[in-house]
């Protein structure tokens, strides 16, 4: 039986448990393993460094973070409990944004948003006409 088949059955989860994924013939040498180690975490941080420069830029910048995150998870545990409270929080959210009152919430505030700001502009509109407040005019 591989370690892999042996990880979950055994503790009755569908999921391995927590600890390195690297394959067994490098965890059994420590000198290997150390490099191994070396190289997913440059590989993470390169892959969390090139996210962190997309948040102000236009692209997937926390989708790339969490990928770097993602490729830690592979040999180090705290990133696997980071990724695990990560999945967590994001499904209880998702859940939150679901449940049909906190719906019928969000509809009703976007609806009062809307119409505040109609009336804004319609009372705008009235006292100054159709003229930018910044005063630009055609020669």
């Amino acid at each position: 039986m591989t370690e892999a088949a042996a990880d979950g059955p055994e503790r009755g989860e569908g999921r391995r448990g927590l600890g390195s994924r690297a394959p067994a013939f490098v965890r059994s040498r420590r000198l290997l393993h150390l490099g191994w180690k070396v190289g997913v975490f440059v590989v993470g941080l390169a892959v969390v460094v090139c996210g962190v420069i997309l948040l102000p830029l236009p692209g997937p910048g926390w989708v790339v973070i969490f990928a770097g995150m993602a490729v830690w998870a592979t040999e180090f545990v705290w990133a696997q409990l980071v990724l695990r409270w990560t999945k967590r929080k994001a499904t209880d959210a998702a859940h939150r944004a679901l449940d049909p009152r906190v719906r019928r919430r969000n509809v009703a505030l976007t609806v009062t948003g809307a119409v505040l700001a109609s009336i804004a502009a319609a009372v705008y509109l009235w006292k100054f006409g159709p003229v930018p407040p910044w005063g630009l005019r055609g020669h």
